[in-house]
């Protein structure tokens, strides 16, 4: 089934063309960006349950953005009726742009090029089985608290069961004078999180889910909740890794903590605006092993971080980031395009439609390779299979990484010898991680469980991964 259109975009749809035609008497360029979602989420532990709306995710808003022949403003509210209209044109001409008139001193105006708006019209929605919306709450609760309770009485060690989903469905229509498009997008995650102990000592593992679709991925949980409280159980016997630089193979999410936070917010091309990345002075050079090819772009996969245009109109792209090893390009917005005269990548997002576009990663991955799994543990005379990513962060300025990963397996000889290190620090200088790949699997995942922050704030949706990968990897 398709997610359908948001009745209410629909019935204000009429007021927008007219305050867009209103604005267009003023601007060569204007636009307008509607949004309307829903969010919530849920979760299950030993402490009770809780369901929540998600305060991020959740909301109704307008963003106008026009131009004046030299520069941008944009303004954002949050209601339009038909009185209300020639207010909001007054706001936007009498407040909104001569504030560039008032420039503290020292900081200059840059003149810019009108944004492209060559024609385009779209109306398509993404598909689900199942829609958690019409699932309802008491379902839904009722079964995260099942898994709770048999992951809890898998054995006397697991001391909790944590089980939780989050969806949005969301609808974005976008006008201008050349351009009619509207997208209704529905994404669900999950995860389980089982934490056992043995004496002091406390140990978890966890499993996260991500589909562009509904809550037909519960399934999946219930399916896993035996191997991630055996997972957890395991690591009760696990020991500190002995410092040191080793060969590794990386299971595809510890492979996408590296793809988003070796290169994902590197190639953001508003760092390169700012001098903050070191990736613009290396377009056109070898970055990685020639076996690494890059992608990002909403349309290069179906994910959470999937969609039909951005926050600014531009149509979903799939950008080669690394190509054979080689860094082709980054990733942009509409407003750092025009600013480094490139085009625009289809990255420009909002948190909300209170927050200005940023350029944003999407799904970003690592195409796959032609080595089989079995053959890369294999080749491995003494090293290590990472697997449950944690967290990550990267220094885009100088290209060092430090990620943290939940479990090493010991491989040797190439066996595995049933022997577990946590918890597991990677670091290293990103060229020298990139370049030493030696293999890579020929299958692809990507999950699309988490979120990205621009620093701190800004968050939004992103999805990565890509195939099992082999490199020399410094422990710690």
């Amino acid at each position: 089934m398709k997610v359908k259109s948001s009745h209410y975009l629909k019935q204000v749809k009429p007021l927008l063309k007219a305050l867009l035609n209103g604005l267009l008497e003023n601007y060569s360029y204007a636009s307008i960006l509607a949004s309307d979602s829903n969010a919530k989420i849920y979760n299950v532990s030993k402490q009770g349950t809780v369901i929540s709306e998600d305060d991020i995710l959740s909301g109704r808003g307008f963003v106008v953005k026009v131009y004046d022949g030299k520069s941008y403003g944009e303004y954002s509210f949050n209601e339009i009726t038909k009185e209300g209209i020639p207010a909001i044109i007054d706001r936007v001409k009498h407040n909104l742009m001569p504030l560039k008139d008032y420039l503290p001193e020292g900081i200059t105006e840059s003149k810019y090029a009108e944004l492209a708006d060559e024609p385009k019209t779209l109306e398509e929605s993404t598909e689900y089985t199942q829609n958690p919306e019409e699932l309802g709450d008491e379902k839904i609760a009722a079964f995260l608290s099942r898994l709770n309770v048999e992951g809890r009485a898998i054995n006397e060690k697991i001391l909790d069961c944590s089980v939780s989903c989050r969806y949005q469905q969301y609808h974005k229509m976008f006008l201008s004078r050349n351009r009619d498009m509207e997208q209704n997008i529905l994404w669900t995650t999950g995860s389980l999180i089982v934490m056992a102990s043995r004496g002091e000592e406390i140990k978890y593992y966890f499993k996260s889910y991500s589909n562009l679709g509904g809550t037909e991925l519960l399934r999946e949980m219930e399916q896993d909740l035996k191997s991630v409280a055996a997972a957890a159980l395991e690591l009760l016997e696990s020991e500190p890794v002995t410092p040191g630089e080793y060969d590794c193979i990386c299971t595809p999410d510890v492979t996408g903590m590296i793809v988003h936070e070796a290169f994902g917010h590197g190639v953001e091309m508003d760092m390169f605006v700012k001098k903050r990345a070191l990736a613009e002075k290396y377009i056109g050079k070898y970055v990685a092993s020639p076996l690494i090819t890059m992608l990002d772009g909403a349309a290069s996969a179906r994910e959470t971080a999937t969609f039909l245009f951005d926050d600014e109109g531009v149509p979903s792209q799939d950008t080669v980031i690394i190509e054979k090893g080689i860094l082709k390009r980054g990733i942009s917005d509409s407003q750092t395009a025009m600013h480094l005269s490139t085009l625009p990548t289809g990255n420009g997002r909002r948190e909300s439609y209170e927050r200005k576009a940023y350029t944003r990663m999407t799904n970003t991955y690592f195409e796959a390779g032609k080595d089989k799994l079995e053959d890369m543990i294999a080749s491995i005379q003494y090293g290590f299979l990472l697997e449950n990513a944690s967290s990550g962060m990267e220094d885009p300025k100088n290209w060092g990484i430090q990620c943290m990963v939940n479990m090493a397996r010991e491989i040797k000889d190439g066996r595995f010898t049933g022997k577990l290190f946590s918890p597991i620090v990677l670091t290293g200088y990103v060229p020298d991680l990139l370049k030493s790949i030696t293999m890579l699997s020929d299958t692809v995942k990507l999950g699309g469980g988490g979120f990205c922050g621009k620093g701190y704030k800004e968050w939004v949706k992103v999805s990565d991964g890509g195939p099992y990968i082999k490199a020399k990897i410094r422990l710690g």
